[in-house]
């Protein structure tokens, strides 16, 4: 009986350490990679594009706002595009406009000089 007393604890904390693996994998926040990786078709547009985003853009575009599902995944986004428009200089305009254009909402203007921390 002395051994199943002292395996509860045991047990307790290995079922804890479970849980705590499972939440913390679930809570994964959106990597740059992945942010690149969507907004890449539209670094020429953003450069020197006029009139409409490309379907490609979009379908990118689209595919960011979709992962994009909490604030922690916005906010990690928001800094991935802020720095990633200081080495690609964009036109501020386009940039700007890109999510309405393409029909989506990113929960943040994509600006260089956005506050990340404050998107919610």
């Amino acid at each position: 009986m002395k051994a199943s007393t002292q395996a509860a604890p045991l047990i307790t904390v290995m079922i804890g350490s479970l849980f705590l693996l499972f939440v913390s994998s679930s809570d994964a926040v959106l990597t740059c990679s992945t942010v690149i990786q969507d907004v890449a078709p539209c670094v020429s547009y953003l450069r020197s594009g006029s009139g409409m985003p490309p379907p490609a853009c979009c379908s990118g575009a689209k595919a960011l706002a979709a992962a994009a599902s909490t604030t922690a995944d916005r906010q990690a986004a928001c800094k991935c595009l802020k720095s990633a428009s200081q080495s690609l200089n964009p036109n501020p305009g386009l940039a700007k406009s890109l999510p309405g254009n393409c029909g989506i909402s990113l929960g943040f203007t994509i600006s260089p000089t956005v506050d990340c921390t404050k998107i919610t």
